[in-house]
């Protein structure tokens, strides 16, 4: 890599860990959101050069679905051993069985929207004041407008006409009781980015982001992992695929791409050749034009 591109990576990287430090300042209990995915996990390493040697000023959260990918939950496993750091985990299954949450029906049916009644529910438990997720403007349009101190109000409700002017890097934290602030510090960062700053710190990631043998189906035009969560009946052929996943979700939402990426080299470059948005794999996304910002307005990550 040039030397132009490790500046520019520098620049992002003491940009996130500055806004990790204001939340750690500005807030009494935040929290960091965490998926198994690539940009939780760089949060991660990020969160280690904010605050080592010292302990994470916040636990990590994982809103979990019970439809998530093995590989994804092995990995958040072992890297909370190995950072000894809290882990609080919400469950989405819970909250369908207090009749606070109803599973959907019907063969494309998913627990991905239900996680937004189990985080509100963490919150509201935990105390929280402010949830550090790895959102970032280019994967979609509604993250594309959403501040980096993105205020919601005491039902997590975002309000794009409620958001706060950032100007010259001053962060506004105060908020009303009940109140929460969502913090995205990578959210000036590109899906590219993130990629090449994962090579540059040889952060390993679940298998699942390399290409790899899998049984898959096709549905709505998407490869989907063949899995007992997607409720699949005689009109769904498995096929043995090399694919690869861009983006980490909810099985039941999230789309695989074919591809011979075995190395981060070869991911950057198909990254680079490609046309299509990580976020166009995921069929959460699919279900209307602002799909997004519908669940962002309830309460979404």
């Amino acid at each position: 890599m040039s030397k132009q591109s490790l500046d520019y990576l520098d620049e992002l990287e003491a940009e996130a860990i500055y806004i990790l430090r204001e939340v750690a300042g500005q807030f009494e209990k935040p929290a960091l959101l965490f998926s198994g995915g690539k940009d939780s996990i760089t949060l991660v390493r990020l969160a280690e050069k904010a605050f080592r040697p010292g302990k994470f000023p916040f636990p990590l959260v994982h809103i979990d679905t019970g439809h998530n990918f093995p590989e994804t939950i092995q990995y958040r496993d072992d890297m909370v051993a190995r950072l000894g750091e809290k882990l609080i985990i919400g469950h989405v299954q819970d909250s369908i069985d207090q009749g606070k949450a109803i599973e959907q029906k019907g063969k494309n049916a998913s627990r991905n929207a239900l996680q937004t009644v189990t985080l509100l529910d963490t919150i509201a438990q935990h105390g929280f004041d402010a949830c550090i997720g790895g959102a970032r403007r280019d994967e979609e349009k509604a993250r594309a407008k959403e501040r980096i101190f993105s205020v919601r109000d005491e039902f997590g409700q975002w309000d794009p006409k409620r958001q706060r002017p950032e100007l010259w890097n001053l962060y506004n934290g105060k908020i009303h009781k009940g109140e929460n602030v969502r913090v995205f510090p990578i959210s000036n960062w590109t899906e590219l980015d993130v990629w090449n700053y994962i090579r540059r710190e040889n952060i390993a990631l679940p298998s699942i982001y390399f290409a790899h043998e899998r049984d898959c189906i096709t549905r709505n035009g998407q490869l989907m992992a063949a899995a007992e969560f997607l409720n699949m009946d005689e009109e769904d052929v498995i096929n043995r695929k090399n694919v690869r996943f861009r983006t980490v979700g909810d099985m039941t939402c999230t789309a695989a791409v074919e591809s011979d990426a075995f190395l981060i080299d070869d991911i950057i470059n198909e990254i680079s050749a490609s046309k299509i948005s990580e976020r166009g794999a995921r069929m959460d996304d699919k279900v209307s034009e602002a799909a997004m910002e519908d669940r962002k307005k309830g309460g979404y990550f």
